[in-house]
Parts: C-alpha cells; structure tokens; sequence
C-alpha cells in the first residue's frame, strides 16, 4: 500500500501537529476556555485545508463552533460523514497526572495528553488518512464530508440544531466515527449500539425542621428512612427494575448477538478478581458484557441526608436526596423511562414523606444492523491491517448524537474505534498508543478504498 509508505515517511510530522492540537485546552463545560475552543476549532480547519479538503468552514453556534468541510469529486460512488469532536473534558483532579495534560508527551508507546485517544487523536486519523489518499492518488475513492464539533462532551446541545436546519448539507450513505475502543490489544471491534440515557434528580421531604430522634423518635417519618425504601423499591431480587412499563421497547437478543458476546471471550472471573469483588452482580440470565452493553440498566449515582460530620448527632433528618440515571437500548423512549420512574416513585412513598422530581437528560439509544454491506466492509478492513476480522459489539456507553445523526440522515452509523478500554479517557494520564494511530490510518485507508 502506497499510503503505507507515505505514512511512515510523514510520521514524525504528523505526531507533531497533533501535538499542536491537543495542546489546546479545548475544554468546552468551562467558559474560561471559549477562546480555546475557538482555536482548537481554527486549528481542525486548517489541518482540513492542509489535507486537502475544500470548503472549509467555521460555524458558530450558540454555543462552540462546528467545523464542516467536504471533497465530493467520486460521482456515483458512496458519501462518508466523518462525525468527530475537538473538544475535551476537564483534567482533575490535576495532581494524579504524571505529565501537564496540555503537554503531549510520549512514554512506552503511548502519547499521553487530555483528548490524546478521546477524540482528537481518533478524528486526527481520518483528516491524515483522506491527506494520505489525496497526495499519492489525486482523488479520493469516494466522497467525504467532516463534521467536527466541539460540545460532544456537554452532550452536543447546538449540533442537532445544526442538522435538522441542514440535513441535506450533511447527506450522506454513512456517518464514519472513531470515538470507541478495541475490545483489547490487538483484538478490533466494531460498535452496533450505544445504549441511550435519562436522568433525574429526587428530593424527599418530611417535617419542615429536623428533629430530636430522643423527643420524635418512631413517632415522626425519617427522611432517611423513608428515601432509601423508596429507592429500594425500584429492583427485585434478581437485578431486574420494578418499575411498570420500563422495559417497554426492549427487545431480546438475538442467537446471533449473544454468539458474538461470546466471541468476546471476556473473563468475568478476572474481572471480579481485579475489582477486589466477591461476586460480581446484575440480572439474571444474562452475561456481564451482555449486562453492560445490551440491557438497560437503573443506578443510583448519589444519595444523601442528615448529619455526615464527624462524631454522632441523633437526629432525624427532615430530608433527603438522591440522583438517579438510566442506561437505555433498543427502542426504549428516555421520556417515557422517566416518566415510569416517576409514577413508581410517587406511588410507593411512604405515608408523611413528599417528593420534589426533576427530570434532566433524555438521549435514545443507537442501534445498527450488523449485517449490514458497509459494516461488513468495515470489519475487513480491520483484518487486512490486525490480521484479526473485527466483532460486532455493543457498547454501555452513551455518545447521543451518533443516533442523531444516523435517525435524521437515515443511514448506518459505522463505529470504528482505535482506542483501547483502559487509556483513561475522561481521567488523569489519558493517552492514546500510538500502535493503533498507525494502524487506524491503514485501516481507514482500507475501509475508503473497500467502498
């Protein structure tokens, strides 16, 4: 492969520019940073541009800016949307990276630095692989656009605005995103689902003071109490949700899907032995991979009330609160999910006690048909560069506009991730080994030219 040569003769170079970039602090949930953002977003047009890529632009949103270019000269061939983001989430707690996540520095392989693997050094991979087409071909051997954002890690609020006002500017056969992992080194997947999420956050109140538990004790409700048998209400004995009408839109998996966890191979047992575990724990019935990534799931994320300083203070709290998210697959509606919690919640508070519920996130999850020609494709591209034909996998994590993009486009969403699981994406020493950016740019490569 010409690319091939290409790559290697240009690598140096090519790591050093993505230095540039990810030296921007382009941290989007915090306002200080709106001018890195803005460099970061100039910083992904101009590699467009160096690539080779033609009307370029920056657009301002009401929030951070999308950048947006194509290269549409393959008549009759297929359109790739290259869905990425550039911005990245906050480094603390600073003091447990070994190196300044804004200085990119490479230890054992590995290009250490915030958004090194999530998502600049991922969507850096498609901007080099169509400049690596374009300088030994001349042409690319299908059309490509880009749309890289940069609110992915606030839960892209401005994006879906920007594409139902431009839905045909964004039309294309496929939305081609590399925002996911290997299952593990040297062993490729390819994402089919990403499960969906809703949110809420519940206070529970009793009497209008806090008590004396010696004056009031069993004669008064306990915020306390009352909170933790609500939320115990919400499974059973066997890791299912109790609540009516929450697994409305789930559907079972299939032999052939079940198959493919199975292929995965996944060591439960070390898992829990890592974990300092004595079990591991979930519904019944079903595997630990098929547990995270295929089953909905209800969590509590926070609870608390009453007195939590040092020493003893005999009290009954007058209120108390927790926050609660939800994991979604297949066609389950995040509104009606919350809505169900809701109802459950009102109707098995205890007598004396009230509730305050806000609802907050609501994302559907993506799905993808495996057998699909272009997914197909994908996965052998992964074995032409691994040696090894890529799974198909479902994913327990929530990236929301990739069900956006592929619902409103009406096309497959092909999830073809270089990352691997334990490169401390969202957490100190994030970093990115380097021998899946090479293998990323051959595989991309492969999978353009397969089309």
């Amino acid at each position: 492969m010409k690319e091939q040569a290409y790559f290697e003769q240009n690598r140096d170079k090519h790591l050093a520019e993505l230095n540039e970039w990810l030296s921007i602090p382009s941290i989007s949930a915090i306002s200080e940073h709106k001018e890195d953002i803005q460099r970061a977003a100039q910083w992904a047009a101009d590699a467009l541009t160096r690539a080779g890529m033609e009307n370029v632009e920056i657009i301002q949103t009401a929030g951070h800016p999308i950048v947006y270019a194509d290269h549409l000269h393959a008549p009759g061939k297929p359109t790739a949307l290259i869905y990425g983001h550039y911005d990245v989430q906050p480094v603390d707690p600073l003091h447990l990276w070994e190196t300044p996540p804004f200085e990119p520095t490479i230890r054992d392989g590995k290009l250490y630095a915030r958004g090194a693997t999530d998502d600049k050094g991922q969507i850096f991979i498609h901007i080099k692989a169509v400049e690596a087409l374009l300088a030994e071909n001349k042409e690319l051997p299908i059309n490509v656009k880009f749309c890289i954002e940069g609110e992915e890690e606030i839960s892209s609020p401005n994006l879906p605005i920007y594409l139902n006002d431009h839905t045909e500017k964004l039309r294309a056969d496929m939305v081609l995103i590399s925002d996911t992992s290997l299952l593990e080194k040297g062993k490729p997947a390819i994402s089919t689902g990403l499960r969906g999420l809703c949110s809420m956050h519940v206070d529970l109140f009793t009497a209008n003071t806090d008590l004396h538990s010696g004056s009031f004790g069993g004669g008064v409700p306990n915020a306390l109490h009352a909170l933790v048998s609500l939320l115990a209400s919400l499974h059973d004995e066997q890791g299912r949700v109790s609540v009516d009408g929450f697994y409305d839109g789930v559907l079972p998996l299939s032999p052939e899907m079940r198959e493919e966890f199975v292929k995965q191979g996944f060591n439960e047992e070390q898992l829990r032995q890592d974990l300092g575990l004595e079990q591991l724990y979930g519904e019944e019935g079903y595997s630990f991979v098929e547990r995270v990534g295929a089953r909905p799931t209800l969590e509590l994320n926070g609870v608390w009330g009453g007195f939590q300083g040092e020493g003893s203070k005999t009290v009954i709290p007058k209120e108390a609160h927790a926050k609660i998210t939800c994991r979604l697959v297949a066609d389950q509606d995040p509104q009606q999910v919350l809505d169900s919690i809701e109802a459950h919640l009102r109707a098995h508070v205890q007598p004396g006690a009230t509730l305050q519920i806000k609802q907050i996130e609501k994302a559907f999850a993506f799905n993808t048909d495996p057998t699909d020609p272009i997914l197909q494709k994908a996965a052998d591209a992964y074995e032409k560069v691994y040696g090894v034909r890529a799974l198909f996998t479902k994913d327990g994590g929530s990236i929301p506009i990739v069900e956006k993009l592929s619902r409103v486009l009406g096309v497959p969403a092909v999830m073809m991730g270089f990352g691997l699981p334990d490169e401390n994406l969202h957490a100190p020493n994030e970093h990115f080994n380097l021998e899946n950016f090479d293998k990323g740019l051959l595989t991309v490569v492969e999978f353009m030219k397969s089309l």
